[in-house]
């Protein structure tokens, strides 16, 4: 439940009935809300009417707005590393012909923010939009990796464990562990920790500073490929990260100061 008072409860609404990924009823979304039936009611009025959710009254289901679309294409193109690493995903995947991963963290989780399909492509969970587990992802890893020990250590304590192979480090201990081997090599693997059968490499999309902007991954199936071939493509990977933290650098992400401009 939310601290942030009147307008933090509404988002947890809101967040709860796009968690569905479907229309959802009033009585469905009752038996998993943490607010009283009157109060939950409420919220659901006032987003309705602020058009961030639909109601449909013959099927008496809630669903995501159409102006949620408008505020996600904003965030989209004014806060994501999407729109400056388009072209270099194009590159790297008309190269490759595996499956490309741009992400960002967000509040201790992955958002995928763009993907390239492989040539062939392959069922898994992740798309542009969806949010994945950081700690069991190959880009989750190799961002969490090069964060600052401070924020690191913050992120860690948010992260669920909960085993989806038999490969998952379902730890903080396994994970801390593996996050200093990662920073010391500079590249992450997912050992199909997320799903059975997909496997990848991962490097950090970082500022000069080291700061952590996103994340970048090349993933394969275990039918098709092996995790030797993909490391050989770590150094094309780091290429292609550093050419989009490159191209990111006068570019005001969430939290970033502008650059001050110094006189000659």
């Amino acid at each position: 439940m939310s601290g942030d008072g009147t307008v933090g409860k509404a988002m947890d609404v809101l967040d709860q009935v796009a968690s569905f990924g479907r229309p959802v009823r009033f009585a469905t979304l009752l038996s998993v809300s943490p607010y009283p039936k009157a109060t939950l009611y409420r919220f659901l009025q006032t987003l309705t009417r602020q058009r961030l959710l639909e109601y449909d009254p013959d099927q008496q289901t809630y669903a995501v707005g159409l102006r949620l679309v408008r505020l996600a294409h904003a965030a989209w193109s004014q806060s994501s590393l999407a729109p400056l690493a388009r072209d270099h995903l194009d590159r790297l995947s008309a190269q490759i012909g595996l499956t490309v991963h741009l992400a960002q963290l967000d509040n201790g989780q992955v958002l995928y923010v763009d993907k390239r399909n492989a040539a062939q492509p392959v069922d898994m969970f992740s798309q542009a939009g969806k949010v994945g587990p950081a700690y069991c992802t190959g880009v989750g890893k190799a961002m969490l990796a090069f964060l600052q020990e401070d924020e690191q250590a913050r992120l860690l304590t948010q992260q669920s464990y909960h085993a989806f192979t038999a490969h998952t480090l379902a730890t903080p201990a396994a994970l801390k562990a593996e996050l200093d081997a990662i920073a010391a090599r500079g590249h992450a693997y997912d050992r199909e920790e997320h799903e059975p059968g997909i496997i990848c490499i991962a490097v950090p999309i970082l500022t000069d500073a080291g700061r952590v902007l996103g994340g970048l991954s090349i993933t394969g199936a275990t039918q098709m490929t092996e995790m030797a071939a993909l490391e050989a493509l770590v150094p094309q990977l780091k290429a292609t990260a550093r050419d989009i933290a490159d191209d990111g650098a006068a570019w005001r992400f969430p939290g970033q100061e502008p650059l001050q401009q110094t006189g000659t």
